[in-house]
């Protein structure tokens, strides 16, 4: 697999921090991934709005995208924690970034029209991690909340 994920950043990214952005990519896919599965279902609308916060977020291809998702699918399945992805985020992303992340994931969340108790846990245990203050968390919150409508 780590071949796999080598291959694909190698492919498709270029510069001198290429290892830096390729970790946070997929660091951030894999949370967004997170909070598709943790209810125990996934919708298509959640799919298709993870593929367009990714793409929004990291200015991806649809191929590019998809390959990610993919990665950070088996990513997040070998994972044991959260902290070796908010670790990472939080080390390069500014607090606005880490913000932007979250409202990213509150989008997910809600693509199938509802929140699930445990897609609004997840995101406060992230959120936490993440080191955002309760009151961003809840900015973001509403943000999409207001959008959705």
């Amino acid at each position: 697999m780590l071949k796999a994920i080598q291959d694909f950043f190698n492919l498709h990214l270029r510069g001198d921090d290429k290892d830096q952005e390729q970790r946070l990519q997929l660091a951030s896919a894999a949370l967004m991934i997170e909070v598709m599965r943790v209810d125990e279902r996934e919708f298509q609308s959640e799919h298709e709005t993870l593929i367009a916060a990714l793409q929004s977020k990291f200015s991806l291809n649809e191929q590019q995208t998809h390959e990610l998702v993919e990665l950070a699918r088996q990513e997040n399945t070998d994972a044991t924690d959260y902290h070796q992805f908010t670790s990472l985020i939080t080390k390069h992303f500014s607090p606005k970034q880490r913000e932007q992340l979250l409202e990213h994931l509150w989008e997910i969340a809600y693509a199938d029209g509802q929140l699930d108790k445990y897609e609004e846990h997840l995101l406060r245990k992230i959120s936490e991690l993440l080191y955002l203050k309760h009151d961003a968390f809840i900015a973001s919150k509403h943000r999409v909340q207001n959008r959705m409508k």
